[in-house]
């Protein structure tokens, strides 16, 4: 794990960015303004907070794991249930997390000041499916070429060399949100890439635990499935690794650090 000094952006010169205390002409890397993605985080939060306090209970543990995280270069894995309904959760989480609030959501008041460099890894085939979609990748979306699956099929096409690039910027600007088994199928595979992105980063890892959302909204997570469901976030404390771990050795230990091993093994290894 190492140190990168974060970064600021913003459309102004250089000399007159000190002027801009507001941050109402602030950037991300990729030339996203933040006041447009704080608006869309706003907007999307408050309609969908419902979704997980009042329809629906979440219940959240280990954010005190996020109180003293740098601002920047954190890498939250997860396992994923949803398209949408998971991460919409998290940048709740994180919103919430940045006001001082400890393992809850309640009442909704961060999301008058919502965190903005926050980002999230989604396949570009999902992102580019209507307006609601295109909305959600407005606010943090970094869309990748999936080369192994496109369509709800099974597919071999060229490695996304640009992905890692994308994911290492967002890291050096702020907190990045990724699914490493790339589908919400369980126990599938943690894919290499992430092995590859944690040892060229060297970023904190925290593994996240969520349960609940695949039986609360449909496969999107726009539509409500089953309603009064539990939904549980658990943020761990942050994954130890070191320059001589391998990347099979990250994968593995990511796998495992997000409940992901497979039944078979975890029979295996209790006997």
């Amino acid at each position: 794990m190492k140190y990168i000094k974060p970064t600021k952006f913003s459309y102004l010169p250089k000399f007159l960015m000190p002027l801009d205390i507001l941050g109402l002409f602030e950037c991300d890397p990729f030339g996203s303004s933040l006041l447009v993605r704080r608006i869309l985080i706003c907007i999307v939060g408050w309609l969908t907070y419902a979704r997980y306090t009042v329809v629906n209970r979440i219940q959240i543990e280990g954010t005190e794991n996020l109180e003293n995280l740098p601002i920047n270069n954190v890498l939250f894995l997860s396992n994923h249930q949803t398209y949408f309904a998971d991460v919409i959760a998290f940048f709740q989480i994180f919103c919430a997390v940045k006001w001082g609030f400890q393992n809850t959501i309640v009442p909704p008041v961060y999301l008058f000041g919502p965190r903005a460099r926050q980002y999230y890894v989604a396949a570009s085939e999902t992102m580019q499916k209507g307006f609601v979609p295109r909305v959600f990748a407005a606010g943090g979306a970094l869309t990748i070429e999936r080369s192994w699956r496109a369509e709800g099929r099974e597919v071999q096409r060229g490695v996304d060399t640009s992905a890692n690039d994308k994911i290492s910027k967002a890291l050096a600007h702020g907190w990045v949100v990724s699914f490493p088994q790339g589908t919400t199928t369980p126990f599938a595979p943690i894919r290499k890439g992430t092995g590859h992105l944690i040892k060229s980063n060297e970023p904190i890892v925290v593994p996240v635990v969520i349960n609940g959302f695949r039986r609360a909204f449909d496969k999107k997570g726009l539509r409500f499935k089953k309603r009064n469901t539990l939904l549980t976030v658990q943020f761990k404390k942050p994954m130890s690794y070191g320059p001589e771990d391998s990347v099979e050795d990250l994968v593995a230990r990511v796998r495992h650090a997000i409940e992901q091993d497979p039944p078979e093994w975890s029979q295996e290894q209790n006997q």
